[in-house]
């Protein structure tokens, strides 16, 4: 997510460069648009902001877990 996005968007896609994610992202030009939450999408693939209804997906997809 190199470039700003407006806190309008309702999804958005990261990578895992982005974790841990958090919202509204530092790239959002409204970052200061409500409490930072931190979400964790890792295990699912998705995470939905409880704040703002912004919708992250993890691109590839869920990342397993290796004990």
């Amino acid at each position: 997510m190199s470039e700003q996005t407006e806190n309008k968007a309702r999804h958005i896609e990261v990578t895992a460069a982005d974790l841990p994610l958090h919202c509204p992202t530092p790239s959002q030009v409204l970052w200061n648009a409500h409490p930072r939450v931190f979400l964790a999408i890792e295990e699912t693939g998705e995470a939905l902001c409880p704040y703002c209804g912004t919708l992250y997906t993890l691109k590839g997809g869920p990342r397993s877990r290796h004990h």
